[in-house]
């Protein structure tokens, strides 16, 4: 045996016995286990040495990801750089944004009109044909590691488009293909699956079925008419599904984002969300990326509640993903805005940071979706603020229809009978720049960048890995021109998708510009966190209460050094009432500072470190 197959033969031994527990459990067919076994060793020898190698040093060093070095950012690949062989051009760019893990907004094959954003996926092994080739794919992802860079893509694993292959036939009335889904030839069961399932797209998409006239049956679709949910009740499904996933490790993916995964697995009778069934299968995934390519992360997309994304981390015995979006803090974040009170944003960092250190967050303040406002409510309510007249509250104050507001965008599925509607905006619309811009007012563009940067601080101050839009380092305002293309016009959410602004990147170094002031204040933060040892992913992390609910502070502490963010979300001066002895310094100045009573501008922060006594 050779020395490869050696080390695929421990990783395997090492799995083999709860893999098989899990697999037999699901779907007690030892054949296709067997085929999943050949197949795992069949893409473990097609993996280039250089990724084999790869894997063998993150082995050694596992908690690879948790350094503070990691920053991560979030692009669509035709409206940054063109296509994949543009973006190894603009890999210096990333760097000098001090970028080192790129996430590829969805990329492969998509029926033109019919992609939600390309999570329609016509064929997994296909690369948009605008954007390359999977050879360009490949490519990539050597460059970026030889830059020392990470490279992620999503997976989706919940369904495919309906001009899928296996969909393809499936319409046509082969049962083999038709097993791969759920299909009815009555409306009976699915009449039964709406009593219980929610809906995602309630105004655009409603209900969780669509009719096809052409063979008379109905089939399951979750989320969008286009896409239809598989079926992993049949191992087939399961199977092949995992060797898409293999074949992008093999593609040289360092991070996989398994898109909308608590909805894989369904259930009669129930929500058909977080189902027992999908962290089986979520472990086995974890396992067969052990096995064959353990250098490849796996990034959870659940967005949901804290007590309903926590579980998909796993057990620290049998983990699951090694890291999932910290949806709920980036909801609550914008809410602290509008409210001016960040006592909700305290009591959820406080249940994150008691969390077991191996458990990593991406936190972000915007990504490619809508912002949900799926706050916690019974706690709100403690509070006086009722959840519908609340949430029309948030959206009326980022679409600038509060007298206090400076913020611009759009709503999302507005739903008049809920009276329910998600957000959409980039960083900078949200924090008045937009809005400033518009008016030609200094004043304004002073303090929405002023409200920009401190929103970043607070970010890059979390515990996890911090993660970036594409347009947000230099400030990038809503693109409205979406409304102009008849693909994407009823999707208010290509209002924060625009093309990237390389003319506006061209101002990042002048510091009298939006671009360079926002620019320069996030490549100093970024360097710190990168640089100092209060920032490290074991560091004990806490709210710290001064007394103000305008101001969040957050302590961190590390080998005796003490680290201290105060954060306002007040637009006015507020007080940190606190009395800390000790030899402090300002973190951006390095001016020497006592920490007794701190005095923080409208939207302003500080970053201060010292020994306390």
């Amino acid at each position: 045996m050779s020395k490869a197959d050696d080390m695929f033969q421990k990783r395997l031994a090492k799995h083999h016995d709860e893999l098989k527990w899990l697999y037999m459990e699901l779907y007690q067919n030892d054949s296709m286990f067997a085929e999943l076994c050949t197949n795992m060793y069949q893409y473990y020898q097609e993996r280039r040495q250089q990724l084999k190698a790869r894997d063998e040093q993150r082995e050694k060093t596992p908690d690879w990801f948790k350094k503070n070095d990691m920053l991560g950012m979030m692009l669509y690949i035709d409206n940054f750089a063109g296509n994949l062989k543009g973006m190894k051009k603009k890999l210096s760019y990333l760097s000098d944004c001090n970028v080192n893990c790129i996430h590829l907004m969805p990329f492969l094959d998509t029926p033109k009109g019919r992609s939600d954003g390309g999570y329609a996926v016509a064929d997994f092994r296909k690369v948009r044909e605008d954007l390359g080739t999977m050879q360009d794919l490949s490519e990539l992802a050597d460059m970026c590691h030889q830059k020392g860079m990470n490279l992620c893509m999503d997976f989706v694993m919940n369904h495919t488009s309906e001009e899928h292959e296996w969909a393809k036939r499936a319409r046509q009335g082969d049962g083999e293909y038709m097993s791969r889904y759920f299909f009815y030839h009555n409306y009976d069961i699915p009449a039964q699956y709406e009593k219980t399932v929610p809906q995602v797209f309630p105004t655009t998409a409603p209900g969780n079925f669509t009719y096809l006239p052409e063979i008379g049956h109905y089939v399951m679709t979750t989320f969008y008419p286009y896409q239809w949910d598989l079926n992993y009740r049949n191992p087939r499904v399961f199977n092949e599904m995992m060797y898409n996933f293999l074949f992008f490790a093999n593609q040289g993916m360092d991070i996989i984002r398994i898109d909308a995964v608590p909805y894989i697995w369904k259930e009669l009778g129930t929500k058909c969300r977080n189902l027992p069934q999908v962290h089986t299968i979520v472990r086995m995934m974890r396992m067969i990326g052990e096995i064959v390519c353990p250098s490849v992360l796996l990034l959870g997309e659940v967005v949901m509640e804290p007590e309903k994304v926590v579980p998909y981390f796993g057990t620290v015995e049998k983990p699951e993903c090694h890291m999932l979006y910290n949806v709920t803090t980036m909801a609550t974040t914008w809410n602290c805005v509008a409210t001016k009170d960040t006592r909700l944003l305290k009591q959820q960092m406080d249940i994150v940071n008691n969390l077991p250190k191996e458990y990593t967050f991406l936190n972000y303040l915007r990504c490619h979706d809508d912002i949900g406002w799926g706050l916690d409510f019974s706690v709100l309510k403690q509070w006086g603020m009722q959840e519908v007249p609340h949430k029309r509250f948030l959206n009326d104050f980022f679409l600038g229809k509060t007298e206090n507001s400076t913020s611009r965008g759009e709503l999302y599925n507005d739903d008049p009978v809920t009276q329910d509607a998600r957000f959409c905006g980039t960083t900078a619309s949200m924090c008045g720049i937009e809005s400033a811009g518009f008016e030609q007012d200094a004043d304004k563009m002073e303090k929405a960048v002023t409200l920009d940067i401190m929103l970043h601080a607070y970010m890059l101050t979390q515990s996890g890995i911090p993660m970036l839009y594409s347009g947000d380092e230099i400030g990038q305002v809503n693109d409205y021109t979406y409304k102009e293309n008849p693909d994407k016009s009823a999707d208010s959410r290509y209002i924060h998708r625009g093309s990237f602004h390389w003319e506006q990147a061209e101002k990042r170094s002048d510091s009298t510009t939006v671009e360079g002031k926002i620019f320069k204040a996030l490549s100093a933060l970024e360097t710190i966190r990168r640089s100092e040892p209060v920032f490290a992913a074991d560091a004990g992390v806490y709210t710290y209460d001064v007394h103000n609910d305008a101001i969040l502070c957050i302590l961190r502490e590390k080998e005796g050094e003490s680290f201290f963010g105060f954060f306002n979300f007040s637009d006015k001066e507020e007080t940190a009432w606190l009395q800390e002895n000790g030899s402090f310094t300002n973190m951006l100045t390095g001016e020497k500072t006592e920490l007794k009573d701190i005095v923080v501008a409208g939207h302003d922060f500080y970053w201060v470190k010292g020994k306390r006594r």
